[in-house]
This record gives C-alpha cells, sequence and structure tokens, in this order.
C-alpha cells in the first residue's frame, strides 16, 4: 500500500495537504516502476475516462473508494447581495461524489491515528 505522500512546496503552509495530478504521477513512478512519461499518461488516461463518461451522462463507480454522479439541479431563485434584486439562478448539471464506507472508516481511522500523535 502507498503511504508516503509527497510535499509540493504549497503543502508546505497550514493549509490542508493536496495531492496533485503531478504527485499521483509521482507515486506511480516511485511504487509501480513505470517510467516517468507512462505514469504522467496513466493518470491523464484515468481522469479522462471518468470525465467522459460523465459527460456522456454515466456514473463512474469505484469499488472501495466511491461513486461520481451527474445531478441535474432546477433553476431557482437567486438574490443580488448587494441590491436584494431577485434574479433566477440558471439551471445546470453538477458532479457529486459519494464516498463508500470502505473509504469513509479508512480515512477516519487515518485521522483518529493523526489526532494521537
Amino acid at each position: 500500500m502507498i503511504r508516503d505522500i509527497p510535499t509540493s512546496p504549497a503543502n508546505t503552509s497550514a493549509e490542508t495537504p493536496t495531492l496533485t495530478k503531478a504527485e499521483l504521477a509521482e507515486l506511480l513512478f516511485d511504487n509501480v516502476g513505470l517510467n516517468k512519461r507512462e505514469a504522467k499518461d496513466m493518470v491523464e488516461a484515468f481522469f479522462e475516462v471518468i470525465r467522459d463518461a460523465l459527460e456522456s451522462g454515466d456514473s463512474v463507480k469505484l469499488s472501495g473508494f466511491g461513486n461520481f454522479q451527474l445531478r441535474d439541479k432546477p433553476q431557482r431563485p437567486g438574490r443580488n447581495p448587494k441590491t436584494g434584486e431577485a434574479i433566477p439562478i440558471a439551471a445546470r448539471r453538477v458532479v457529486t461524489f459519494h464516498a463508500s464506507q470502505k473509504l469513509k472508516a479508512l480515512v477516519e481511522t487515518g485521522a483518529e491515528a493523526s489526532f494521537a500523535r
């Protein structure tokens, strides 16, 4: 299991650490043995497959990780915060992500371990 997540210069502040696509490619290079070009291409291809599936209206289910789904949000009334004028907010499609129970449990276990330090 991959545990060493590299810390980029942007992750050294008090902000929440972020794992980037470049860091994912670096992890594939370090832990799987792909060369850097193959690792980068694999990460890009993975996200492209997910993006294409969502664009065509399909749900994406990653066992042990979670589900990406499209949701249609209807038009709704909104308000201009400066003037108070009522303005409609257009209908739109949004992507939602629901973490699996397994991922939630792993995150909770990891959070408990880091608080115990």
